[in-house]
């Protein structure tokens, strides 16, 4: 899942909004900062700060919806035809990209499909989350992260500035988003030729991006669930 999915449930809540996208911001600015559940569980039932609540139950979902979600067997269908798309032109067989394109693809794709079909979504997602607290978020994180970072709250800013969200909304504007994160994680940037994938990835979840949606919301509250194995 991505951001608009993990949070649009809960645009009253921001502090708890901000804890559903930390897991993918600390991905960001320093990938061995992890607030992992195991973690984040002690360091909710020993604080009294609402700050530190509010931010670790945020996290809790994120990571129980992700568990559910990239277990269904709509999410791994989905993956798996998106992957063979991208193999046919990535034909090498040691080419890593097809597999890691067809999970991150699905999950863009379907915060693109929640955008449509609520036009109001993306400019109420950045509104609530204009009313966060960087800095706040930024010191609950070093309470509950085995490592501490100094750069959440810039990000948070950024994030918030950028709206790279609404970039989803365009094939050419999505694939260069794509490419961007295929750099971060030290990959080769895609051909050109795959903007046609994405747009086939689009119609895809335009047509069953509601089976996606229904496996999250159906599942168990987040504070049954077991811990993040990431």
């Amino acid at each position: 899942m991505n951001y608009l999915a993990h949070g649009y449930r809960f645009l009253e809540s921001p502090l708890f909004l901000a804890g559903t996208a930390v897991p993918d911001w600390l991905s960001v600015v320093n990938r061995r900062v992890r607030a992992r559940s195991h973690l984040v569980r002690p360091a909710i039932e020993a604080t009294d700060c609402h700050n530190v609540r509010d931010v670790g139950q945020g996290i809790l979902q994120h990571h129980h919806d992700d568990d559910v979600f990239h277990r269904s067997q709509s999410f791994q269908q989905m993956e798996a035809e998106l992957s063979v798309q991208f193999r046919r032109r990535m034909p090498d067989r040691f080419d890593h990209r097809p597999g890691f394109l067809g999970h991150i693809v699905v999950e863009l794709m379907l915060d693109a499909t929640l955008a449509v079909r609520d036009e109001t979504l993306l400019d109420r997602y950045y509104s609530a989350m204009s009313l966060v607290d960087a800095a706040a978020v930024e010191s609950a994180v070093n309470q509950m992260a085995a490592q501490s970072t100094d750069r959440l709250a810039w990000f948070i800013d950024r994030f918030r500035e950028e709206r790279f969200l609404d970039d989803y909304a365009d094939d050419e504007r999505m694939f260069v988003r794509i490419n961007q994160v295929l750099k971060r994680v030290k990959l080769p940037a895609m051909d050109h030729c795959n903007i046609e994938v994405l747009a086939w990835a689009r119609q895809l979840l335009l047509d069953r991006g509601q089976e996606l949606v229904d496996v999250v919301t159906e599942s168990a509250p987040a504070a049954t669930a077991r811990d993040d194995a990431t």
